[in-house]
């Protein structure tokens, strides 16, 4: 199946209703676009993590990676950034690791990206490496050993199962060791509460308390249609699916595989999630961007994390077929990783949402940072066989509402 030219398409769609054209600043240096929307996500997710791979099998992570931040901030994330570069690209690319069916033109690069994700988390947990990581100075690392856990429940035989036992005993030590920084009381407990997920998963100990006042707390938030306060308070902004949703589906998933929770909170979840994918799904605008609000834009296509998971675990509601959704969300990775300046000379990523736009960055904002956008990529983890790849595509609720098709009304649960 060819793949749409959606930049090509939005143009049409602009001169039919007699809109001025835009000119999208697409990175002139990327390579040409494959055939398929399975081939082209591949290309673009592997040409994001390959810096962070390379660098952290060579053990070079903390010396090979700039660290571009905000005025006065180059420092202090200096100290925490490289695990955020490690956990949140491993978040990302590990259900496409963990894929057995995967397409035969894809194994070797599958093969060669499992290894070096290992040798990466061998450096980041050996003590005696130059490349080990900071689990435990600052606030910061428990947000990225979480995004690390988060990556091991999604590839458990690829990056738990198939590291050395000497690695494994480090890596535990190193998620036990995030247990000294108290998390903030929002979002944050979902951090804790992960990584207690992951090493109930794998060690067969894991802080029930840690798991239960994440969860229990983020029910008291839940705020209604499909979405949850960060804290007590509702913020208008992508963290239900940069962190919240994502993560409390996959921690109560944990609980109930464990025999330590039941089956009627993780439907109730789900229930609301598919709600949010509906409400994710009509945010994506005709040409793939998005409306711009809200904390840590420079995530790009990571703010789409959540649609990208139900449609990993096909939860997908019924009224969103998915063709539509790989439409929408593949509009959406080439509308923002494909801007001019998204990467430096060397591939890194740099600060921005279209391009490279550092003001768009919070003073919590580095180079490490941005590899959220992985997440969009989730999908991945499916078969080439599976409806969502195989499905027709198909225009996205934004592009039919503003194209002049007939849709159906939407209604908030």
């Amino acid at each position: 199946m060819k793949r749409r030219s959606f930049i090509t398409g939005v143009g049409a769609g602009l001169s039919a209703l007699s809109l001025p054209a835009v000119a999208l600043p697409i990175e002139t240096a990327s390579p040409p676009r494959p055939v398929t929307d399975r081939d082209y996500w591949l290309a673009t997710l592997l040409r994001i993590v390959e810096p962070v791979l390379k660098a952290g099998a060579e053990g070079t992570l903390k010396t090979a990676m700039p660290v571009e931040a905000a005025a006065g901030q180059q420092e202090s994330r200096r100290r925490v950034t490289h695990l955020e570069a490690l956990g949140r690209t491993l978040a990302g690319l590990a259900p496409w690791l963990e894929l057995a069916d995967v397409p035969a033109a894809e194994q070797a690069r599958q093969q060669r990206a499992a290894a070096q994700a290992r040798q990466a988390i061998t450096h980041a947990v050996a003590p005696q490496s130059p490349g080990f990581l900071n689990f435990t100075q600052g606030g910061q690392p428990v947000v990225d050993a979480a995004f690390l856990a988060h990556a091991l429940l999604r590839a458990p035989t690829q990056l738990w199962e198939k590291l050395p036992v000497a690695t494994q005993q480090q890596l535990v030590q190193a998620l036990q060791s995030s247990r000294a920084i108290k998390p903030v009381y929002s979002n944050w407990l979902l951090f804790s509460g992960i990584i207690e997920a992951a090493l109930l998963k794998f060690t067969g100990s894991g802080d029930l308390m840690r798991m239960d006042y994440a969860i229990k707390e983020h029910q008291t938030w839940y705020k209604g249609d499909g979405t949850y306060g960060d804290g007590p308070d509702f913020h208008w902004d992508y963290y239900n699916s940069y962190v919240i949703q994502p993560m409390l589906l996959d921690v109560v998933g944990t609980l109930i595989a464990a025999g330590k929770e039941s089956k009627e909170l993780l439907e109730r979840l789900q229930a609301r999630a598919r709600r949010y994918a509906a409400v994710q799904e009509r945010l994506i605008a005709p040409d793939g961007s998005f409306a711009a609000f809200g904390r840590s834009l420079a995530y790009r296509c990571g703010a789409f994390q959540h649609l990208a998971q139900v449609s990993l675990q096909q939860l997908l509601p019924a009224e969103l077929p998915a063709g539509q959704v790989r439409s929408a969300l593949t509009a959406v990775i080439s509308r923002t990783m494909e801007p001019k300046g998204t990467f430096d000379a060397q591939g890194w990523l740099q600060i921005g949402l279209c391009g490279h736009q550092p003001g768009i960055g919070e003073t919590y904002i580095s180079t490490g940072s941005l590899y959220l956008c992985t997440t969009a990529f989730l999908p991945l983890g499916l078969p080439a066989s599976a409806p969502f790849w195989t499905s027709p595509a198909q225009d996205w609720t934004a592009r039919q509402i503003w194209s002049g098709q007939d849709v159906k009304t939407d209604h908030a649960q």
